[in-house]
Formats: structure tokens, C-alpha cells, sequence
């Protein structure tokens, strides 16, 4: 979810986007509803006031008639339509109220006023796309049809948020479309980041995104020129050094001091030595992928590493390590690196012995001696040693560490009752 965390924040904000602008539009519908509905109810009165000046003058029908056709209002006679309105109508609006007449009287006290409340009842019915008016009175109860009202639309509304609703969702849309790049453009990093370093980042557009990308397929050109330098210099150096080396070597032998003799050889030796170690961290460090990597039987890769190391097997004690227990790795690397810790065992145990032994699933490297004087980081630096006087150029366990990063491994250390235990972890 992280590595979409982009993706899902702007899907999250067009979700709330289209949500609350829905909403407003649902509530102000509902609103814009209501104000139409009551403001077309208001013509009700005129109503009342007619169907009242019809009571108070006693006029017939025919002039009731006339009277509403003046304000586009017919009255409904059909009882059996007036049944259908009434029952399968919707009901819009329904209102109660006084109605109040004043006339001027004469008895024989002279004249007076009288008032006259009268109860009334108006309700607004839908049938249909036709506006009704229902009114009732003590007397009875008319059903008036307007002809002018007509009922709500929506149409204008739904028009604009539609409008709206598609400018939200072609905006985020867009933007989207300008991520897909950036969603690219992650994977080739990833890849670069894995080890294709002929992955091209180059594109053609000029938007952020874009100089982003440009600038990393910049960068991607010098860091490939610098490696390719890099390893055409070391590779030619270290041709250049096994050269002189071996004439060295055969050149000492023609010496005629025994003691001259096998000081140069052993110089010699050293030389050849680093040279083979420089080949080694080369290797290591320009290693890009697992096409090397087989299954191999960790006793297997143990005795290639003792022979390697030319030391007698009686120096080397291994436990808990059975033939069932496999490991996934470059056999060359790995087995270099168990061979640089029984090296380092050797010249540096009190008794010249090693313990390879299986502790909770690592493999761990046992070897009487003192303590380390300084942290392990110390002593996985290039040329660094404990003892100048020891025959060591402070690489061996440069090259542990690294073969282990190469493998996804560190290389830790604990001091336990005067017994070194190195572990590949």
C-alpha cells in the first residue's frame, strides 16, 4: 500500500471531492424543492378568495367558473377523475387556516359588523405533470386544476452537477494521467536498483516529471562511465602488477643468500596475495545479480573453504552442520569468505584451532584468543589489523563483510569466557 500511497491519496480526494459535492447538490435540491413547492402553494389564496366571493354573493357555478378561468384554474367535475386525483395524487403541500368575513348588517338596533370565521383546509396535489388544488370548507370541497403551475424540474440542476461532476472527474483524471509517468519511471529505478544499469530513463516531456527523469538518465550515463573506468583500471592494474610479480618470483630464485632468497619470495608472495584479494573485492563489489547463485550443501562449501585454506584438518572442528542443510550462493564468494575466517583463526587463536558450529540457524566461527580492542566495524575496513607483526594486509575480513552484503548477510561478532565467535548472520 506504501508504494501507492500517491495513487490512493489522490483516489481518496476525488472520492470526498465527488461525496460532498453530491450531497450539497442532494440538499440543495431538496431545498430549491421545497421554496418552488411553497411558492407556488401561495396561489391557493387566490383560490380561497374566490371560491369566497362565490359564497358571499350567492353567485352560480358558471360565474365561479368564469371567475377561476381568469387565473387559468378549472374546476374538476368528474367525480370518478376527482377519485383517481385524490387517491393516486401526490400530496405536496397541505395547509389549514381561517378564513374571515366581515358584512355589514342592519336590525333594528341600527348597523353593525358581523364577522364570520369559517375553517378551510388547501392541500396542492401531483397527478401526473399536472398541478391540483383541494379545498375544503364546512360547505364541501372543490378540486381546482391549474393550468399555468407545472410541477419541479430537476433538469437544470442535474445540468449542472453533471457539469461539475465531469470537470471533477476529467480533472483528477488528468492528473492521474500525469502520475503514469511517474509510475514508470519507479519501476525503472527499480530496475536500475537491481542491477540493469543499461535502463533508460530519457523521455520526451518537458514537465517536471519529465526533468526529473532526464536528469537521472544523466546521472545514469556517469555512474556507467565511472564503473566502466573504474573496472578497466582495475582490471588492467591488476594485469599489469601479476606481470613484474612473476618475474619477481622466478628472478628471487636465482638468488644465492638463503635468507635473501626467502624474504623476497615471502615479499613476493604478499604481493601476489593482494593482488588476488584486490581481483576478489572487484568481483564482489561489481556483482549485479544472482545468475551465480546454485543450492549447495554447507558442508560442501565448509571443506571447499578448508582446502583452500591449506590448513590440516585436525586445526578444523565442525558441529551441529549435517548434510541436509543447504545454502543459496555464489560457490567461489561464499566459500572465499569461510576461507578468510579460518585464516583469521589461524593467525590470530591462541591454539591455532577453529570451531565451525550451527547456532540457531547462523553459522557461527569459535576460536580462543582475546578480545577484540576495538568494535568490528574497526576491522571490516580495508587495511586495517590487529597485530602489525602478523602477516596481513587488513583485507580478510573487508572481503567477509562484503561477500556477506553481496549474499543479504552482515557479518557480527560476540566475545564469550575467551572464545571469538564470528557469525554470518
Amino acid at each position: 500500500m506504501k508504494k501507492h500511497a500517491v495513487l490512493i491519496t489522490v483516489l481518496f480526494a476525488l472520492t470526498v471531492s465527488l461525496v460532498s459535492v453530491s450531497a450539497i447538490f442532494w440538499e440543495f435540491y431538496k431545498l430549491n424543492k421545497k421554496q418552488y413547492i411553497d411558492h407556488i402553494f401561495t396561489k391557493y389564496s387566490v383560490i380561497t378568495q374566490i371560491y369566497r366571493q362565490h359564497q358571499q354573493r350567492g353567485s352560480s357555478e358558471i360565474m365561479l367558473e368564469a371567475n377561476l378561468a381568469v387565473y387559468n384554474l378549472s374546476m374538476v367535475k368528474d367525480e370518478d377523475m376527482k377519485k383517481i386525483i385524490l387517491n393516486k395524487g401526490k400530496l405536496l403541500k397541505k395547509e389549514g387556516f381561517k378564513s374571515l368575513n366581515t358584512a355589514l348588517m342592519i336590525n333594528e338596533k341600527g348597523l353593525y359588523t358581523k364577522n364570520t370565521v369559517t375553517n378551510l383546509r388547501a392541500t396542492m396535489l401531483q397527478y401526473q405533470k399536472d398541478i391540483y388544488f383541494l379545498i375544503e370548507t364546512p360547505e364541501g370541497e372543490i378540486l381546482i386544476h391549474d393550468e399555468d403551475l407545472k410541477p419541479y424540474s430537476f433538469i437544470n440542476l442535474l445540468y449542472v452537477y453533471s457539469t461539475i461532476f465531469f470537470i471533477i472527474s476529467f480533472s483528477f483524471v488528468l492528473v492521474l494521467q500525469k502520475l503514469r509517468p511517474l509510475i514508470r519511471l519507479r519501476k525503472k529505478i527499480e530496475l536500475f536498483g537491481e542491477g540493469n544499469m543499461n535502463i533508460s530513463f530519457a523521455t520526451r516531456n518537458e514537465d517536471e516529471i519529465g526533468a526529473i527523469a532526464n536528469a537521472l538518465e544523466t546521472t545514469r550515463q556517469k555512474i556507467n562511465t565511472i564503473l566502466e573506468s573504474r573496472t578497466l583500471f582495475l582490471r588492467n592494474l591488476m594485469h599489469e602488477l601479476k606481470t613484474p610479480i612473476a618475474k619477481g618470483t622466478i628472478a628471487t630464485q636465482m638468488l644465492e643468500s638463503p635468507k635473501q632468497r626467502e624474504r623476497f619470495a615471502s615479499i613476493f608472495k604478499r604481493l601476489e596475495t593482494l593482488v588476488n584479494e584486490f581481483a576478489m573485492i572487484e568481483e564482489v563489489t561489481s556483482l549485479d545479480d544472482k545468475k551465480d547463485f546454485s543450492e549447495y550443501r554447507l558442508l560442501d562449501v565448509i571443506d571447499g573453504a578448508i582446502d583452500m585454506a591449506m590448513v590440516e584438518r585436525e586445526h578444523v572442528s565442525i558441529k551441529n552442520i549435517d548434510g541436509s542443510i543447504k545454502v543459496h550462493v555464489n560457490y567461489r564468494l561464499y566459500t572465499t569468505a569461510i576461507k578468510n575466517m579460518i585464516d583469521n583463526a589461524m593467525k590470530y587463536s591462541s591454539d591455532h584451532h577453529i570451531t565451525i558450529i550451527m547456532r540457531d540457524g547462523e553459522l557461527c566461527f569459535e576460536s580462543k584468543g582475546e578480545c577484540l580492542q576495538h568494535p568490528l566495524q574497526y576491522y571490516i575496513e580495508p587495511f586495517t589489523k590487529e597485530n602489525p607483526s602478523k602477516n596481513s594486509f587488513g583485507l580478510g575480513l573487508y572481503l567477509v563483510d562484503s561477500i556477506l552484503k553481496a549474499h543479504g548477510q552482515v557479518l557480527a561478532h560476540e566475545y564469550d569466557n575467551g572464545v571469538n565467535r564470528f557469525i554470518f548472520a
